[in-house]
């Protein structure tokens, strides 16, 4: 009986330590952009209003993957269909304060972000659906807002998709998502 149970605590063990193991490193690796960009190294600012100001507003997480040769919009991903914007995990949007967006007041808060590409425009889509993979859970009644802006073509060709939030003018911060040579900016106006 000694053994029986011996061989029972060890087989548990064994397997324990398995379940434990690391992930293998991803090929669509995680990043983050937030606006003002200097919000996530703001603690190094010895000016304290400096400091102040480059608190983070707006912070987006997204996967990024390569575009690896293929023919990317239009084949890889097909032109009006819903998108992740990345790979892997779907793309999340913060916004630390209340936010006007697509002419919509949102509230502060986490959101789902998706695009309809088309060859000419990008339709982003804000959704209260989180934690999602892919495009698998995404459902279009949880969209609160959307707009649509053209798309332009980029001088180089941009090898992983690549977003970046900035100051276009005062209180509106534009959302640019690049990949392979087609970019499209976003408006989000700050309150």
């Amino acid at each position: 009986m000694k053994n029986l149970l011996m061989i029972i605590a060890l087989t548990f063990i064994g397997t324990t330590v398995n379940a434990q193991k690391f992930a293998k490193m991803d090929k669509s690796p995680m990043d983050r952009s937030y606006y003002p960009a200097e919000a996530p190294v703001r603690t190094f600012t010895k000016d304290a209003a400096k400091r102040e100001a480059q608190k983070a507003q707006i912070r987006i997480t997204y996967s990024r993957p390569a575009k690896k040769g293929r023919e990317v919009f239009g084949k890889l991903l097909k032109f009006g269909e819903a998108w992740r914007v990345g790979a892997n995990e779907s793309t999340e949007i913060l916004f630390i304060n209340d936010v006007k967006f697509g002419g919509k007041n949102i509230k502060a808060g986490r959101y789902s972000v998706i695009i309809i590409p088309s060859e000419k425009e990008w339709t982003l889509k804000l959704n209260t659906e989180l934690d999602g993979w892919g495009n698998y859970g995404y459902d279009a009644s949880k969209d609160i807002a959307s707009v649509s802006v053209p798309v332009t073509k980029s001088a180089n060709e941009i090898e992983n998709l690549s977003i970046a939030l900035y100051e276009a003018s005062a209180n509106t911060v534009h959302l640019k998502i690049g990949w392979d040579t087609t970019i499209a900016e976003f408006p989000i106006s700050l309150k």
